[in-house]
């Protein structure tokens, strides 16, 4: 499939020959191809035939053979996922040209519209039809310079899409917190210092990423070492900074925001047992248990098979949130609820802090909202107010 996209000679020089196995077949154009804009500047919108050119490797014609190795370089300019999922989309949109008779590398913008247009008739949604252009630009050649994902009728066709179907955040929350909590004071999740490291691992990434309200992507990037986590004395606080050089995704977000400070909660006993959510309480046994065969500085790192103790990626730690909400409704003895995803731990942390008590500036600071107005057409569900410390932010 990648092949013809990538080999595809127009005239007597030779061009990039087909994706090796290696680079995993997948599409290798320029990254300002990945998302096409929503909004952007007046474009003309009438458009000109002209000759098409192979956009394999951005916009640019290569006359010369590239070895295997830089293929291989140029191919890990996406992520594996990114890559994964635009091969996906190609594979879909493939078969329906296919099934007309169109090539899928020589179609044109009336082709991508109807195919476009059958997506969002069947329900997809504008961010959905926004992948399958950023795929289809990504493994097509470009019409006098441009890709579909540049093509002005085809930025106003995502904005039509966008305003036609908004999208609309539910207003409550797929799963129970309390349930979740409530399963995590006991079996399989405790004790902490004899549990399956899986399940330690499950525990720890969870309560951190309530307490914090952070992305995954700024989970990933904290760590291990001497500047970037500090315990106070008897373990009463814990402060946590990310790596190195760490970019936010939103570029906005002050360090000091990204720094997170968490507090212990009071020590277990028989009559209390809140201490048994503490996030610092599980992130030293974690942390502890973990530095047996940790490789790298990473906090969050792959507990078993080939990858035991190297860096978790950010895929592994959202799997790992899903499966701990999934284990716990399992423990109760109830069926997890459809569609858990990961990032939901943001909208339901930061709604239960606000329906007890907590400064919304605090908050969106702490989440990395540039302002309130985000986590209140995003985030905000429907809670139950609840005095949590755990959930302070």
């Amino acid at each position: 499939m990648l092949s013809t996209a990538c080999s595809t000679v127009l005239g007597k020089p030779t061009l990039v020959p087909s994706c090796d196995a290696a680079s995993e077949h997948c599409p290798v154009a320029s990254a300002s191809e990945e998302r096409p804009p929503l909004s952007g500047p007046r474009l003309n919108l009438a458009s000109s035939p002209g000759i098409v050119v192979p956009s394999c490797l951005g916009h640019q014609r290569v006359y010369v053979e590239l070895p295997k190795g830089v293929l291989n370089t140029i191919t890990q300019a996406r992520a594996p996922s990114t890559r994964r999922l635009y091969s996906s989309k190609w594979s879909v949109f493939s078969g329906w040209c296919t099934a007309r008779g169109v090539s899928p590398t020589d179609c044109g913008v009336t082709e991508v519209f109807s195919f476009l247009q059958e997506l969002l008739e069947m329900g997809r949604t504008p961010s959905t039809l926004k992948v399958y252009v950023a795929a289809i630009a990504a493994f097509s050649r470009t019409t006098l310079g441009q890709s579909i994902g540049r093509n002005d009728l085809v930025i106003r066709f995502l904005r039509g899409a966008k305003r036609l179907n908004p999208p609309r955040p539910p207003s409550v929350p797929v799963w129970d917190l309390s349930t979740v909590l409530e399963a995590m004071k006991g079996g399989p999740f405790e004790p902490l210092q004899t549990i399956d490291l899986k399940h330690l691992s499950f525990k720890t990434v969870f309560l951190l990423a309530l307490a914090s309200v952070k992305r995954i992507g700024d989970l990933h990037a904290l760590s291990v070492s001497a500047a970037c986590m500090e315990f106070g004395p008897n373990d009463s606080k814990v402060i946590l900074k990310p790596k190195h050089g760490y970019v936010p995704k939103s570029l906005n977000t002050p360090f000091r925001a990204q720094v997170i400070s968490l507090s212990a909660l009071p020590v277990p006993d028989e009559e209390r047992d809140a201490g048994l959510l503490c996030p610092v309480r599980a992130l030293r046994a974690y942390v502890s248990r973990s530095s047996v065969f940790r490789q790298t500085e990473q906090l969050f790192v792959s507990f078993s098979g080939r990858s035991k103790g190297l860096a978790a990626s950010k895929q592994s730690l959202s799997r790992w949130i899903v499966d701990a909400i999934a284990l716990a409704y399992a423990s109760k003895g109830m069926q997890c609820p459809l569609g858990v995803r990961a990032h939901s731990t943001r909208g339901m942390a930061a709604s239960w802090a606000w329906s007890s008590g907590i400064a919304l500036q605090d908050i969106c600071t702490a989440a990395g909202w540039a302002s309130p107005s985000t986590f209140i057409r995003f985030y905000d569900l429907e809670v139950p107010a609840l005095q949590a410390r755990l959930l302070s932010v």
